[in-house]
């Protein structure tokens, strides 16, 4: 992540987005330096135009989670069941706990 904030770095002060200039803001950064990676990244933004990569990300709504679907009546009376199970099955192993602290 530090490799892609170090070229929008340099981008905002308007200054070159090239393998070296990378590799000093990371250093000066105290980043062990992958050069593999600051290769990698300059090919990709080779040609990229990144303020409008910023724009149309900034633009770009994020997908809403689906709703479940609505649960119906039946559901519901099995959805309290169960939970009413669980309680009770809690509320045993509980006691069971205590009783075998105080013997």
């Amino acid at each position: 992540m530090e490799y892609v904030y170090s070229a929008m770095v340099l981008h905002a002060a308007k200054q070159p987005v090239t393998e070296e200039s990378i590799t000093k803001v990371l250093k000066a950064a105290g980043v062990k330096v992958d050069a593999a990676r600051v290769k990698a990244l300059t090919a990709a933004l080779e040609g990229v135009d990144i303020d409008e990569a910023i724009a149309t990300a900034v633009a770009a709504p994020a997908a809403a989670p689906q709703a479940p679907a609505a649960a119906g009546p039946e559901d519901k009376k099995e959805e309290k069941k169960e939970e009413k199970k669980e309680e009770k099955v809690s509320e045993e192993e509980a006691a069971a706990g205590l009783s075998a602290l105080f013997g």
